[in-house]
């Protein structure tokens, strides 16, 4: 019997491969990071092949440690970083340049254009999202102008683009299924999120030949099968949702005005919003959810650029603390950040400011300013970003939001998680099942080779683990007011002094 559902989790900095039984527990894991690239300031690269391997490694590596063989494993899931971006030789196989990370920004100048064109509203109608270099089709467009040959291959049908769960599908299949799922379609700028298909429209503004796309399937249903070369038994690949999308759904957030915030390298909060796109008024995107069958859920989202990172950064550019655990001692040391603000858009500002310019700062130090000041700064700073998405979703869902549940490697920290709820003034809730992106993931596939019978099986096995309430009578208004003069201050800092961006698209 295949008794075990496996989940690659496919993310920014590792590759990780997680097998859950029915009970929704971890049987075994495996992860392993792959290299960052930075050809150019402000621009971020992953080595396509890197992913692929590492995926595979840890996909073996994870059905080992648990004891098991190719043919216990009733189904895989896939979950990844959404919007980079892979375009390969569908007649080698071969990516014809390193994929384009989430956070790359080269292609910043010539969203620019696109928004003094007046072409902003257009595009938000069409697909719910912003112009920003964050999203794909940009991205996509630079590779054809850019890369030797790439527009003339791309033309005569023999390239194919895909976001990483369509990269990892190529390959997982040898090359027999080109398929992207509407979660990771809705993060292109190109899908039509009211049609569900790729919108002509914006395939001809971009210039991108419509033979380049995969074909979009739901989120839960069985795309393709594993090559015999790779494992002695075909498992089915039933489950595809971009690594927020996954999140919501492993949190359980399947009802219109549940919320959940990821804190990994960034901060992704999402809300349900039910079965009809909401349009944002307040600079957040609407995306899909997920589609089970034919039942369609969107969601608002807004995305914090630097969140985790922030921490990296203390430890890895101010060499501050020496593991990113050591932060929460760190900052426990002093009782508050005694008026210094971190802005840490070290990548541009996201979602409410969508601010593709502006630059970190950190502003109101003193002679008496430590180290440890600094730490509770940029613990804050997480949380006042987050505090910014959530009354903004508040506005346009028209709902006050009680609780928010949480998930990420940082939510291992204490302080952060009850300084959250204190600027929040709300309850921050915490599931017992930690790796919620991967079991997103292994629900969607289960559900789809009836694994698990139905959505309220799965509902029955989240579980609260910790929650922090607000501390009563904490005064946060002044505190929220210097983050706001903090914000005004890292925007001026860019409008003085134009940035520089290269690219070849402008």
């Amino acid at each position: 019997m295949a008794n075990y559902i496996l989940s690659f989790d496919q993310g920014t900095t590792s590759s990780r491969a997680i097998v859950f039984n029915q009970q929704g527990s971890i049987v075994s894991l495996a992860q392993k990071e792959f290299t960052q690239i930075y050809p150019n300031p402000g621009w971020v690269e992953h080595d396509a092949n890197e992913i692929w391997s590492t995926q595979l490694g840890v996909a073996a590596e994870a059905i080992s440690k648990a004891g098991l063989k190719a043919e216990d494993i009733a189904a895989i899931g896939i979950t990844n970083q959404r919007e980079t971006t892979v375009v390969w030789d569908r007649r080698t196989g071969a990516a014809v340049c390193n994929a384009i990370v989430w956070q790359d920004r080269r292609t910043a100048a010539y969203c620019d254009s696109l928004n003094e064109q007046g072409l902003e509203e257009m595009i938000r109608e069409k697909t719910g999202l912003v112009i920003d270099a964050y999203f794909s089709a940009t991205k996509v467009k630079w590779i054809l102008e850019t890369v030797p040959n790439a527009r003339e291959d791309a033309e005569a049908g023999h390239l194919a683009f895909g976001t990483v769960d369509s990269w990892l599908i190529w390959n997982l299949t040898g090359g027999k299924v080109h398929v992207t799922d509407v979660t990771n379609a809705s993060r292109t700028l190109l899908f039509n999120i009211h049609t569900l298909t790729w919108d002509q429209d914006l395939l001809a503004l971009f210039d991108i030949p419509a033979s380049m796309l995969p074909t979009v399937a739901s989120s839960s249903e069985v795309v393709g099968e594993t090559s015999s070369s790779l494992f002695a038994t075909r498992i089915p690949i039933a489950g595809i949702a971009g690594d927020q999308q996954a999140a919501l759904f492993g949190q359980m957030c399947t009802k219109p005005g549940m919320v959940k915030n990821t804190y990994g390298t960034g901060c992704f909060m999402l809300m349900n919003i039910g079965e009809k796109p909401i349009l944002s008024k307040h600079k957040l995107v609407t995306t899909v959810a997920w589609k089970i069958k034919d039942q369609v859920h969107y969601a608002l989202e807004g995305s914090i650029f630097i969140a985790g990172a922030v921490v990296q950064w203390l430890r890895d550019g101010l060499g501050v603390i020496s593991s990113s655990a050591e932060v929460e001692e760190l900052a426990k040391k002093v009782s508050g950040s005694d008026g210094v603000y971190l802005v840490p858009a070290f990548a541009g500002l996201g979602a409410p400011h969508w601010d593709q310019h502006a630059r970190g700062t950190i502003v109101g130090m003193t002679r008496g300013t430590t180290s440890a000041h600094i730490a509770h700064a940029a613990l804050e700073s997480i949380c006042y970003q987050t505090m910014e998405v959530l009354k903004a979703m508040e506005a346009d869902a028209e709902i006050a939001i009680k609780e928010l549940r949480v998930d990420g490697g940082a939510t291992e920290n204490s302080l952060l998680m009850q300084l959250q709820a204190d600027i929040l003034n709300a309850r921050v809730v915490k599931p017992a099942i930690t790796e919620v992106t991967a079991i997103g993931a292994a629900y969607l596939a289960g559900l789809a080779v009836g694994f698990w019978d139905s959505l309220e099986d799965i509902q029955e096995q989240w579980q609260v683990k910790d929650s922090f309430d607000a501390n009563p009578g904490t005064e946060t208004k002044h505190l929220i007011q210097g983050w706001h003069r903090a914000v005004r201050a890292a925007k001026a800092w860019a409008q003085d002094t134009p940035v520089e961006t290269v690219s070849p698209l402008t």
